[in-house]
């Protein structure tokens, strides 16, 4: 019988100095995790994990994000025109990580019933916060399409989870507090 050897690093993972520095600085800046959402064709559900997320204010505001151009998400906004945005809590990394394809996901992202359906996409419920957005632009822009959306709707959640944040690989605990 084989021996199971137990890792404390990814063994798959790129060596530092074969990563581009643009990743590396890319990694270097903490990032609130999001996921995206939205209906494609025939109504189907589909989701990506977004940390590339800025919201820009004014009347109306607005959000941009970097997407893979290839993934099903980016395909059901081009469809639908509208997508949900919500923001991920401490204690969310399994999801997001089902929702970057690192975490199966038997039965589809979807398949518990946790989620409400809105106009703009599935809603996780009681994940709290979220915006629905409606697509003004998509772009190239390196590896990814630049997605720009006006802002129609937005849910505010209690605020007592702090936000799940990445940096560097992995999730990390924002501390909120004041010095």
């Amino acid at each position: 019988m084989g021996r199971v050897t137990i890792h404390a690093t990814d063994p798959f993972a790129t060596p530092d100095d074969a990563r581009s520095t643009i990743r590396q600085l890319r990694g270097r800046l903490p990032a609130a995790v999001t996921i995206w959402t939205a209906y494609g064709r025939d109504n189907r559900p589909a989701g990506l994990t977004v940390s590339s997320t800025v919201v820009a204010e004014g009347e109306p505001g607005h959000v941009i994000g970097v997407l893979d151009e290839e993934s099903e998400l980016y395909e059901a906004l081009q469809s639908s025109g509208r997508f949900a945005v919500q923001l991920l809590r401490d204690g969310d990394g399994q999801l997001s990580d089902r929702f970057a394809g690192l975490l199966p996901a038997p039965g589809g992202l979807f398949a518990d019933d946790a989620w409400d359906q809105t106009e703009f996409g599935p809603v996780r419920r009681g994940l709290g916060t979220w915006a629905g957005c409606a697509l003004t632009d998509a772009r190239p822009i390196g590896w990814g399409v630049l997605v720009e959306a006006r802002v129609v709707r937005v849910e505010l959640g209690d605020d007592a989870v702090p936000p799940l944040v990445r940096y560097r690989g992995r999730y990390v605990r924002a501390d909120l507090t004041s010095g």
